[in-house]
């Protein structure tokens, strides 16, 4: 396992250990001169938006769809606070969507452990409902944008839940590489990423007998933070009490991220597939900062990034480690 990272022209380079994606690293940049931008009055937004907003518990029930009996065994799935159907607007198979909370806003420090376990479960059992109905979709994918600039088009919390029958292709890269290492190595590499950085203690934040949570070394977002699940490689694998256990750790990431200043974030699992554990693989998720919402603001993302799949960072994964930690204790 390699950290490969060198500096140039003072920027520093790294390399992802396992898939060798490359980003740039440049405090600096942090601080350069943003012409446009600035935090807006997030009250006139979520009081105008409140008025029409579909997931809204006046409005949800009428305004959102059910899922046909081919689909999914119940029209709509309930667990506390959440309700999921299907997505108007699909960009995969079996697109659904999970409303988070009755309330149209939540600040980041707000979400509770009960609210975000109970979407993960019902999210489960969505997820199982389709594959009973259609054994060829294996592909399970969690997803939580939240507020405009992370490309979520409606402020109220939600979740989106996709089951394929295709693997996107990092699922494909991310469990390939995995496969590799563990034939070369004889070792899970995620167990030995996990224990190489908890030793060099320089980007780990916390562990409990679940999960392992850590700053990647060569993250592909600003501020971005790993999940990565000790024995299984798939979501459906996740018992109740391990699906607790990440929403304690999403709730105190968020706070984290609140203290950061952070106002939006976009999370996204890699599972492996339903009913074919993968020991050479672990469940993952990562979660990235994205702008605070603004009328007009300057976006995290660039060319290089959209165009050359090389991410520009201005915020080293050590110093994240750094102030992520204490929300972990």
């Amino acid at each position: 396992m390699e950290f490969r990272r060198f500096v140039r022209n003072e920027v520093e380079y790294r390399f992802d250990p396992l898939t060798r994606k490359q980003c740039r690293i440049n405090p600096d940049r942090a601080r350069r001169i943003k012409q446009a931008g600035g935090k807006i009055d997030l009250g006139e937004i979520i009081a105008r938006t409140k008025e029409t907003c579909p997931f809204c518990p006046e409005h949800v029930e009428d305004k959102t769809p059910g899922f046909p009996a081919a689909k999914c065994t119940k029209e709509k799935i309930k667990l506390g606070e959440t309700l999921i159907f299907p997505n108007l607007n699909p960009v995969g198979e079996n697109h659904a969507v999970g409303v988070i909370s009755r309330e149209h806003f939540l600040g980041l420090g707000e979400f509770s452990t009960e609210m975000l376990r109970d979407n993960l479960l019902a999210s489960k059992d969505y997820i199982l409902s389709v594959y009973r109905m259609d054994k060829e979709a294996i592909w399970p994918t969690y997803i939580w944008n939240y507020m405009p600039p992370s490309a979520g088009s409606i402020i109220h919390p939600h979740s989106q839940i996709l089951v394929e029958r295709e693997p996107l292709a990092i699922q494909i890269e991310l469990l390939e590489r995995s496969k590799v290492y563990f034939n070369h190595n004889q070792r899970n590499y995620w167990e030995e990423l996990v224990k190489v950085e908890r030793k060099l203690d320089e980007r780990f934040i916390y562990e409990n007998s679940y999960l392992s949570v850590i700053a990647s070394f060569a993250p592909q977002g600003f501020n971005e933070i790993q999940f990565i699940f000790k024995e299984e490689s798939s979501l459906v694998e996740l018992a109740e009490r391990q699906i607790a256990n990440f929403a304690d750790c999403l709730v105190k990431a968020l706070k984290g991220y609140k203290e950061l200043g952070i106002g939006s974030f976009n999370l996204i699992t890699f599972s492996g597939p339903i009913g074919e554990r993968r020991d050479y693989y672990r469940l993952t998720a990562e979660l990235i900062s994205r702008p605070y919402p603004g009328g007009i603001y300057t976006n995290d993302t660039g060319p290089m990034e959209r165009l050359c799949d090389v991410w520009v960072i201005d915020t080293l994964p050590e110093v994240v480690a750094e102030k992520m930690e204490p929300f972990f204790r």
